[in-house]
């Protein structure tokens, strides 16, 4: 039995650096797919005036699945272009290491929807748990893709934690309304400047 667990680690570790190349490029797309819909979501967010707990809540939990069915196509499609299987041994350990901290993220915009008062502090106060939570998960599947997640996971676990100080620090908290700016300039922003990384660094090795 260890032996056999044995082999399969050292097959994901050979995948994994073949592969690299592959993940690379699949993850520009989705990077950048990504920081449209949370920019577009934000904004939409803003102009139908959604600015209480519970709407604010359920709108982002409708936008996170349209976010994640939107990426698994587009990495679908990336796989059968290439050749490659999309449920191999690589995929299956970067699922595992994303779902822990991607759940907690769920229970908690399940129980902010489940919020039907008219007041905007719930909302507010759960941002910087979203934020640090996916910040985490993608700090997980940096073990198993290209360096550079993890320090985009950094990047929201700090921008998450620094969010959270800064409303501890506000005293009263703006509308709910702003939150959703919050979210395109954060999920959105961080998206699309990691997107736009890997596609200039892509470009420039290409050039090379």
């Amino acid at each position: 039995m260890e032996a056999n667990r044995a082999v399969e680690h050292l097959q994901v570790i050979r995948t994994l650096m073949e592969r690299s190349a592959i993940y690379r490029r699949a993850l520009k797309p989705t990077m950048l797919l990504l920081a449209c819909i949370g920019l577009v979501a934000a904004a939409a967010g803003w102009l139908l005036g959604i600015q209480t707990s519970h709407g604010f809540g359920l709108y982002w939990i409708l936008v996170s699945l349209v976010a994640i069915s939107l990426a698994f196509i587009a990495v679908r499609r990336q796989a059968l272009r290439d050749g490659e299987p999309l449920w191999s041994p690589p995929t299956r350990r970067v699922i595992q290491a994303c779902v822990p901290p991607l759940f907690v993220g769920l229970v908690m915009s399940l129980l902010l929807a489940s919020t039907l008062g008219d007041t905007a502090e719930e909302g507010w106060w759960f941002l910087p748990g979203w934020m640090s939570l996916y910040g985490c998960a993608m700090h997980a599947a940096g073990f198993f893709m290209p360096r550079g997640i993890k320090l985009f996971g950094w990047a929201f676990i700090i921008t998450g934690a620094l969010t959270g100080v800064g409303l501890k620090l506000a005293g009263e908290l703006p509308p709910l309304l702003v939150a959703h700016g919050c979210m395109g300039f954060f999920f959105g922003g961080l998206h699309l400047g990691y997107g736009l990384y890997l596609h200039f660094t892509e470009t420039r090795k290409n050039e090379a």
